[in-house]
């Protein structure tokens, strides 16, 4: 073995935390742990370091674990890390999913999914600024981790980080033309027909959509998504039915004239902002919801779509599983496509749908 490997070794048995010893200032070392089962510092290395091939009996290794037990003794994990070549981390990079409350699911189902793995996350939200994103990087390549879960807080195209290429990594809620990049995105067009789906299932025909005025694969997809819904109802589509606005509060609101001139008595917006917008601009009009028009939204932002009255029937964007599923197949779990995995965004009603006879 060579100096640097001996040196690597001898690090490894280096404890990295606070023991459980009462009013114990200083980490437990190696050789206390080796004093305390009675056995050489090489063997309580041997047994903390798993190597499989040493011959260590069952009653000396029980003495060791139990030392550690007591002792509270933590082998550093960088150093078990340099010695073995790979960690127990997975990275997440992220440009704004820790601050956006619904995003924020993302972490959470790869933080889930990655200890049910025995994995745990290293996390860097960089709010878009490209130096801190690669400094995250090249820290947890230097942490050695299993791979990266390169996120966008909203689905959209990403362009690929260079040092991002020097590790496995999958495109969470983003997606590249690359070959070989893999990614897990919403799966837009279902959600679009299932948003529409809510309203042909109450008996809506003539149904309004008010798309983003924005470019996207979501404004693409959904309104491709509604069309399809609408031909498997055997409804033809009507170009007039479909307007455009921001997609926010303000959006939703500056559309209500445009609806109420096109005569439809329901409508699928875009997201859920721009429907509690549109609540306020028909309200303003003195129409009811659903009594007057059925609206159905697209996210599924809890702080809104559950607290609208009536509360808001929407397609939730699946945050959580794009995080799960993003983890999965980092570790080999689930297959990879041909393009981006495509995750089912599910249908949640409430109460601002209803049956319309006549509609």
């Amino acid at each position: 073995m060579s100096s640097t490997e001996n040196g690597a070794e001898a690090s490894a048995r280096e404890p990295e935390a606070s023991p459980k010893v009462p009013g114990r200032l200083q980490p437990v070392t190696l050789r206390e742990v080796a004093e305390a089962a009675g056995v050489s510092t090489a063997t309580v290395s041997l047994v903390v370091n798993r190597k499989k091939d040493a011959r260590i009996a069952a009653e000396t290794r029980k003495r060791v674990t139990d030392a550690i037990r007591t002792l509270g003794y933590r082998p550093n994990a960088m150093a078990q890390t340099l010695v073995s070549g790979a960690s127990r981390f997975i990275g997440l990079v992220a440009d704004g999913v820790a601050s956006t409350p619904f995003a924020g699911q993302i972490i959470h189902g790869a933080q889930d999914e990655a200890w049910k793995h025995g994995y745990a996350l290293l996390i860097a939200n960089t709010e878009g600024n490209s130096a801190l994103e690669q400094d995250a990087i090249a820290m947890m390549l230097q942490y050695k981790v299993r791979g990266i879960l390169y996120s966008r807080w909203f689905h959209r195209q990403a362009d690929i980080p260079s040092p991002l290429r020097e590790t496995d990594f999958v495109l969470v809620n983003c997606f590249s033309d690359e070959e070989g990049a893999r990614a897990v995105v919403p799966d837009e067009i279902q959600g679009g027909r299932s948003a529409t789906e809510l309203l042909l299932a109450h008996g809506h025909r003539r149904i309004a959509f008010i798309n983003a005025a924005i470019p996207g694969p979501a404004t693409d997809g959904r309104l491709a998504g509604y069309r399809q819904a609408l031909e498997d109802a055997g409804i033809s589509f009507d170009p007039d039915l479909v307007m455009k606005a921001c997609p926010d509060q303000e959006g939703g609101y500056l559309a209500t004239a445009a609806l109420l001139m096109r005569g439809a008595p329901a409508v699928f917006c875009y997201n859920d902002r721009m429907a509690m917008g549109l609540y306020d601009g028909l309200r303003e009009q003195g129409l009811s919801i659903p009594g007057d028009i059925a609206v159905v939204g697209f996210d599924n932002q809890e702080a809104i779509a559950a607290h609208l009255r009536p509360p808001l029937s929407t397609v939730a964007l699946p945050h959580y599983e794009l995080g799960a599923a993003g983890v999965r197949m980092l570790l080999g779990i689930d297959p990879a496509p041909g393009g981006p995995a495509k995750i089912h965004c599910p249908a949640v009603e409430r109460a601002s749908v209803q049956v319309q006879a006549n509609a």
